[in-house]
């Protein structure tokens, strides 16, 4: 049985304007993780992601090695309940 998880991750540093938000979208896909990411008025952005453990796992660690990890300064992830809202991953504006 492959148990699903949730959760909501915040980066933070210079990750607006630079195709952060595609990029994470892109490997989302990849590792078969549905949700959302969008920039987030304070200047950070939020992801919002829903999958396997080792989905989830695999995915946040390709984001911290993908070219676009040289923009995050910092990083919080918070686990919360799933809640199989999303059918797949986009970009919320």
């Amino acid at each position: 049985m492959n148990i699903k998880n949730r959760l909501k991750v915040v980066y933070r540093g210079n990750v607006q304007g630079v195709g952060f938000r595609f990029a994470v979208r892109h490997l989302a896909e990849t590792y078969d993780i549905c949700g959302i990411v969008r920039n987030e008025p304070d200047g950070s952005v939020l992801v919002v992601a829903e999958g396997t453990r080792g989905c989830l796992d695999s995915f946040l660690a390709a984001v911290e090695t993908s070219h676009v990890a040289g923009y995050i300064r910092e990083k919080t992830v918070e686990e919360e309940p799933y809640l199989g809202e999303f059918s797949r991953f986009r970009v919320d504006y």
